[in-house]
């Protein structure tokens, strides 16, 4: 496929119609000044960046993403459908912790992104409903943490129950390569690296029916065009060391196998439990 450069930066296919700014979104001050900067971070990196399935990003109205998550960079990487489709804004939903530190907490809450409680999870699924009502475009990583094997972990399904609610579209999207610049269980890799990453966004899936059937159907969705964005990378900028620590056990690498990361989630959040009490 014939790609083309957009803003200078991000690779697309050259067939990508091009459409106006959302009137609203597109001057939102603060959060497209905070893009600004991240944008000039991922040039200082050179992260090479390829988005595919931008036209199923809505160019008006509301509608939630379903991201997989493998690295602490996937909420800059999941931006860019978003703001390749007239800088329209994706706001997350994440934990609760990150809104309580001074100043995070303040730049999360002026770029209106939703705060997660745990131990009260009907309120920022109510908050999400309300939003994508209103108009805006959400974020939400359905295994709730990253996944250190770097394959799909367990999902919730607050996603489907969510886009049930809010009769909005619910649309799969895969991030890879992120996992090579920062994320649990290995070192960050932060310098000018050049690291590609591809980002693919599917057709919105049908939400019709019980949420973990809609969830089902979403994972199935996220697999697909997760083993096509593998491959991709493998051909375009493999091939790559047995025994990587970025890639999944089942590609050759030493990232630990799904049944070893939970059983490494399981152990270090008791340990986390334990230093509470």
């Amino acid at each position: 496929m014939d790609l083309r450069t957009v803003d200078g930066q991000f690779l697309v296919p050259a067939t990508l119609d091009t459409v106006p700014d959302h009137p609203v979104e597109s001057q939102e001050t603060f959060y497209q000044w905070v893009i600004g900067r991240l944008r000039a971070l991922l040039r200082f990196q050179k992260v090479e960046v390829t988005v595919y399935g931008v036209e199923h990003v809505p160019t008006a109205g509301g509608g939630l993403f379903a991201m997989n998550h493998t690295g602490y960079y996937d909420f800059i990487f999941g931006g860019v459908p978003g703001y390749l489709r007239g800088k329209r804004l994706v706001r997350f939903m994440a934990k609760k912790e990150i809104f309580d530190k001074p100043v995070v907490g303040h730049a999360m809450r002026a770029m209106q992104h939703i705060p997660v409680d745990r131990s009260n999870g009907r309120s920022s699924v109510d908050e999400a409903v309300q939003r994508i009502k209103k108009g805006q475009l959400l974020g939400i990583f359905p295994e709730s943490t990253i996944s250190r094997s770097f394959e799909l972990a367990d999902f919730k399904n607050g996603a489907a129950r969510i886009a049930q609610h809010a009769d909005a579209p619910l649309i799969p999207m895969v991030i890879w390569g992120s996992q090579r610049l920062w994320t649990k269980g290995r070192k960050k890799e932060l310098g000018r690296n050049g690291f590609p990453v591809i980002i693919r966004v599917g057709a919105p899936i049908d939400t019709s029916g019980e949420p973990d059937a809609v969830v089902d159907k979403l994972k199935a969705s996220m697999q697909e065009l997760l083993d096509e964005s593998r491959a991709e990378y493998n051909e375009r900028f493999g091939p790559f060391g047995d025994g990587a620590d970025w890639l999944p056990a089942s590609m050759g690498g030493s990232a630990p196998t799904l049944e070893e990361a939970r059983e490494i989630d399981a152990k270090l959040k008791a340990e986390k439990k334990k230093r509470r009490k």
